[in-house]
């Protein structure tokens, strides 16, 4: 049985103040916070990691002019950013590391070309492997990893079983449901075998994030709208045990697997009436939203579980922090009692780095790289 142990070091910078000014995040400028920010991340993870150089030589002592110029062509569009790297280069040897993952898809092209260039300037220089990594399967990982708690990760990659005394993976019984919610997704995608996807259901229009912003914004709560969303109806269920309003569960009797959440939007912008409600009505509405959205989210994955046979469920994404609906899943699959429920922890619910070096590691060990001349970012790519 093979066991690697992963040093764990990790950084996080997030936008969501700096674009809260746009409601919405704004392309551009998240391409250039992440050329600005990505050297000193690269920078604290290191440190965090405790990192042992492979040599006191830098960076920069051991690659020729050509593999430097290549580095330059391939930031040429990342403001300052090939600066940084040449500063970070001249004074950091290279780490003992045996591969570099990037996320390659889906998401902002803009901002994810910026990862990807940086990622493919430090193969080339650190002459290690890379690979691209596609953003929801790092979301499909993340829930299998549970806290247990000091600074190794174990891995055993022949059953997907682990011990550590940090993070350790478990072992997973298939199939395997996901169901990936975020801004941008609403998917379920099932899994007979490791690493391999069919998306069985997925939203027809809006993502169940987006419609929770968009509500957000129709009861006047400024971006990120979601997490306010359920903050008012965790209040509103306090005070009143019994819903007193309801929305109708979009597509909740539909012969799939299929979601639509562009109805319930129209449903709650009809009952505001271009008025902004006062702050108990908001909680009103929050909670009957919050309702709706989880009995249908419920249903599909119940009905996904009976259809396939499943014996594990995962749930990833940003909308994965959202308790309520965490809730509702563990106790209707704990009295079907059929599928096991995993989902991240809490601090590794939305978008990290930590999920796209898990998912990037079992490519690395199945020898899955990418070629740093030919790795391009796609923002529409599909899991399956």
């Amino acid at each position: 049985m093979h066991h690697r142990s992963i040093r764990l070091g990790n950084a996080l910078f997030s936008q969501i103040a700096i674009h809260a000014l746009y409601g919405g995040v704004y392309p551009n400028l998240a391409k250039r916070e992440h050329a600005k920010n990505l050297i000193p991340l690269l920078m604290e993870a290191l440190a965090s990691a405790n990192y042992k150089a492979k040599s006191l030589a830098t960076s920069m002592d051991t690659n020729n002019a050509n593999s430097l110029a290549t580095v330059k062509e391939l930031l040429v569009r990342e403001e300052g950013l090939y600066e940084q790297l040449i500063e970070f280069l001249k004074i950091h040897p290279k780490p003992d590391v045996d591969a570099i993952a990037v996320t390659k898809g889906p998401g902002l092209e803009p901002a994810l070309w910026v990862g990807v260039n940086l990622a493919r300037a430090l193969s080339i220089i650190w002459e290690v492997p890379l690979v691209g990594v596609d953003h929801m399967e790092g979301h499909v990982m993340m829930p299998m990893v549970k806290e247990v708690g000091s600074s190794e990760l174990s891995v055993d990659s022949k059953s997907f079983g682990a011990s550590s005394n940090n993070y350790q993976l478990k072992t997973i019984n298939f199939p395997l449901l996901s169901l990936l919610i975020s801004g941008g997704h609403t998917e379920l995608v099932l899994s007979r075998e490791w690493m391999h996807y069919e998306v069985i259901g997925q939203t027809r229009d809006d993502a169940v994030g987006e419609a929770f912003d968009k509500v957000a914004r129709l009861l006047g709560i400024p971006y990120p709208g979601g997490p306010a969303i359920s903050q008012l109806a965790a209040i509103d269920r306090e005070v009143h045990p019994k819903p007193t309003m309801k929305f109708t569960p979009p597509m909740l009797h539909s012969n799939d697997l299929d979601f639509s959440f562009s109805g319930i939007k129209t449903e709650v912008r009809k009952f505001v009436d271009g008025e902004t409600p006062d702050d108990e009505m908001k909680k009103v509405i929050a909670r009957a939203f919050e309702d709706a959205v989880a009995e249908v989210l419920v249903a599909k994955t119940l009905r996904a579980v009976e259809e396939h046979d499943v014996q594990t469920v995962v749930v990833g994404g940003d909308v994965s922090a959202n308790t309520y609906i965490r809730l509702r899943l563990r106790e209707a699959l704990a009295k079907k009692g059929q599928a096991e429920l995993l989902v991240p922890p809490a601090d590794l619910a939305t978008d990290n780095a930590v999920m796209i070096g898990l998912a990037g590691y079992f490519h690395a060990i199945k020898k899955v790289f990418a070629d740093p001349a030919t790795l391009r970012a796609d923002g529409n790519l599909k899991l399956a």
